[in-house]
């Protein structure tokens, strides 16, 4: 299949197709990570009518996430938020047989502009990775990711729940959301193995 992976900088979704023999591209403003030649750098929008047989989006989730639904009014942030919306729309709405729209939870307003709720909500640890991180799918011609796994939960306030939550608990820095905002390599594995066979 013919893949696009909109805003990946990371590559590893990308690179998950390419091992399957796929002919799958990134695209983002910031230059790939991995391999330029797989890249197409700039915006995702301009290549959306490009024949994809399936375009996985990793829209920017900083103004439609749960977790940063505080600034909203005290920074009036709104315009910002309905900007992301629309971004977020137009990779829902792009012309290609198969879409795949990756979120973290977001709020009732981003819902609201969004128009619909997630059909699925994945964590690395459903795929053997034990890490939480909570990623919303919203899937279009592609069925939802199948758990690999069963891994056993730690209780809340231990060491091992702490170290589960790395994602979350990561110190804030300079390009921290850079590194929250990459795809866990079992989540992008499981996206490769089951919807690299969705034609």
């Amino acid at each position: 299949m013919r893949i696009l992976v909109a805003c990946e900088r990371s590559q590893q979704v990308t690179a998950a197709f390419r091992r399957r023999g796929h002919e799958a591209f990134s695209s983002d403003l910031a230059p790939a990570a991995q391999n330029p030649a797989w890249h197409i750098r700039g915006d995702v929008r301009a290549v959306l009518k490009d024949g994809w047989d399936l375009l996985i989006a990793h829209p920017p989730c900083t103004r439609l996430c749960n977790s940063g639904s505080t600034w909203l009014a005290k920074r009036n942030l709104w315009e910002e938020m309905r900007a992301a919306a629309d971004f977020f729309l137009e990779c829902w709405n792009a012309p290609i047989p198969r879409i795949a729209v990756e979120n973290p939870i977001p709020h009732g307003m981003a819902i609201s502009e969004i128009g619909r709720y997630y059909d699925q909500i994945v964590h690395p640890h459903f795929f053997g990775e034990p890490q939480f991180k909570a990623t919303c799918l919203w899937l279009k011609g592609v069925p939802p990711l199948k758990r690999t796994h069963t891994l056993e939960l730690p209780k809340k306030g231990t060491l091992e729940y702490k170290e589960w939550s790395h994602c979350h608990q990561s110190p804030d820095s300079r390009n921290r959301d850079v590194k929250r905002a990459v795809t866990y390599p079992v989540v992008a594995e499981a996206m490769a193995e089951q919807w690299g066979v969705c034609v």
